[in-house]
This record gives C-alpha cells, structure tokens and sequence, in this order.
C-alpha cells in the first residue's frame, strides 16, 4: 500500500468502527433509557436527540464515512487482483448499506414520522430499534471485513 492509501482504509475502518459505535450505544442503553419514560417523555426526548443527530459531529461522521467506503470500493476493484480487495469491497459495501441505506430506508422516515406526530411511541420503538440494531452489526461487519481486507492487502 502506499502512503495516502494506508491512510485512508484506516480512516475507513476506524470510520466505520466510530459508527458501529454509536449504533451500539443507541441499541445498548439509550433506547431502553427512553423506553422507560412515559410515552409522552420518551417521544420529547427522542425527537430532540433527532435534531441535535442532525449537526456536524454525526453528519460528518455518517457522510465522511460514506465517502470514504466509495473511495475504498474504486480502489478495491481497480486492485482486484490483489489479496485482500474482495474483503475490502464487502467491507465498504456493507458499511454503506448499514450506515446510509438502513438510515435513509428506515430509521431517518421513522423519525420524520415521530416528529409529525403520525406513529405511536410504540409503534416507532418496534421498527426503529430492529433497524438501529442492523446498523449497528452491519457497520461492525464492515469494519472486521475492512480491517481484514487492509492487512491482507500487503
């Protein structure tokens, strides 16, 4: 590899990992969290962690990613005969899936839903939280096929 390639599947794999990340800590304790409150509560909170996903940390992070994964797959087939670009091309596909294509398909219209008022709270918890944990295994999946796919890329 050289130099800025190096670089950059890491970023991806760390990318990808920092997203899996924060994925998990929805799955793993905010969620449940906001189960506990009463509806009312729960929806408020919900849709004020809905705005405040929508600034810069999280954006950049979620489209940078993206970005990243698209660099990644070109690469990957431009150096398809190499070892390890199988692993890195399922590895950026799957990050992507998880992390721009269950958002976009599912968690972001849900939330949309939320805040128009137009689900119930339990209604958006059965299909929000399914879709939430699928983003969080399918951007952990990605970084294991990514991180797999950079060291057998040498």
């Amino acid at each position: 590899m050289t130099r800025p390639w190096e670089i950059l599947t890491a970023a991806t794999v760390a990318g990808s990992g920092l997203l899996a990340g924060v994925f998990f800590a929805f799955s793993a304790f905010v969620m449940s969290g906001l189960r506990r409150l009463p509806e009312q509560d729960g929806s408020a909170a919900m849709r004020s962690l809905n705005v405040t996903a929508q600034r810069p940390p999280l954006m950049i992070a979620l489209f940078g990613v993206s970005v990243l994964c698209v660099v990644v797959i070109v690469r990957a087939i431009a150096g398809w005969p190499r070892p390890g670009a199988v692993w890195l091309l399922a590895g950026a596909i799957v990050t992507l899936v998880g992390a721009v294509g269950v958002t976009a398909a599912i968690n972001v219209p849900l939330n949309n839903r939320l805040d128009a008022g137009t689900v119930l709270w339990s209604q958006f918890l059965a299909a929000w939280e399914p879709a939430n944990h699928a983003r969080t295994i399918l951007c952990l999946l990605g970084c294991a096929l990514l991180s797999v796919g950079t060291i057998r890329w040498h």
